[in-house]
């Protein structure tokens, strides 16, 4: 990210960098930044804001940011050849960055979003155990290389109850001798203390990820090699647009993106026969529903 002409702007940079969030709850919060930095670039806030920090996440200039960024104007892209207005979900989310962020300069919540946004509906215990039998019989078929991959994703969020950016962070060398286990860096998507431990695998994760590691290998020769567990199967860009609407390239084979990784699971939950029943709409939901079988077989 390039330093930014305001001083309060770097000061908020500073700020992100020492909270220590997780990568969902990071990215956004970089939304926030880029939309905070534009409205001070069109004059759009009070003249202090752009000085101090402090002014920047100050009621009254926070006000004004919230409806000019509801509305589309701060967006740093078009979408479908305009600015439209941002999603409630999106609205929400940017409510509760704002107060996490004047929560970690010591400032008070402004409680600025309408409440909490709804949760998904997470699956049954019964329905986990459903979903692991469905994987084992994709083992014991012929997979595409993107079911082969998908397999194994599943196959270890059952395992881990791993966040989407703690999965796509993985790198081969946090896989134990024959896949018996896994190292996860877990980070709080609120912030706080990242735990870090190694989690025994199931006989499915092991299967699934022999599988995927022999599919994995001849996509990663061909891009010149990676060590990051997940890759992309397709040629792909980087996410990163010019004022052109130009970006990077990127051939098969290179690390998977958070966003590549959500994506698959979408798409695979619409794809293969049985998923749909079995796989909640987000992968959030799965996670929650691992977490609390988790934690309930452990009591």
């Amino acid at each position: 990210m390039q330093t930014s002409v305001f001083p309060s702007v770097r000061a908020l940079d500073q700020l992100l960098d020492g909270l220590g969030v997780g990568a969902a709850r990071r990215r956004q919060l970089d939304m926030v930044r880029g939309e905070l930095e534009r409205a001070l670039d069109r004059g759009a806030l009070p003249i202090g804001a752009r000085r101090s920090l402090q002014r920047l996440l100050e009621e009254e200039t926070l006000a004004p940011y919230v409806r000019l960024a509801e509305s589309g104007t701060l967006r740093h892209r078009q979408v479908a050849g305009g600015f439209p207005p941002t999603s409630e979900t999106t609205n929400e989310i940017r409510r509760t960055c704002l107060d996490l962020l004047r929560k970690a300069l010591g400032l008070l919540a402004l409680h600025l979003g309408g409440g909490e946004i709804p949760l998904q509906p997470a699956p049954e215990a019964a329905t986990l155990s459903a979903l692991a039998r469905q994987l084992d019989r994709y083992l014991a078929g012929t997979m595409s290389p993107a079911q082969t991959r998908l397999t194994a994703l599943l196959a270890l969020e059952l395992d881990t109850a791993a966040r989407s950016g703690e999965l796509v962070g993985l790198r081969t060398t946090h896989l134990g001798k024959d896949y018996a286990a896994v190292y996860i860096e877990r980070r709080p998507q609120g912030g706080g203390a990242i735990e870090r431990e190694w989690v025994e695998t199931s006989a499915l994760s092991r299967a699934a990820l022999a599988r995927w590691m022999d599919v994995r290998r001849g996509f990663v020769q061909r891009a010149h090699g990676t060590s990051k567990l997940w890759v992309s199967l397709w040629m792909n860009h980087d996410g990163v647009f010019d004022n052109q609407g130009n970006t990077t390239i990127r051939p098969p084979g290179m690390p998977l993106e958070e966003n590549g990784l959500i994506t698959s699971y979408r798409v695979g939950r619409l794809r293969y026969d049985g998923l749909r029943q079995l796989l909640p709409l987000k992968l959030e939901a799965l996670r929650r529903a691992v977490d609390a079988e988790r934690r309930r077989t452990a009591v």
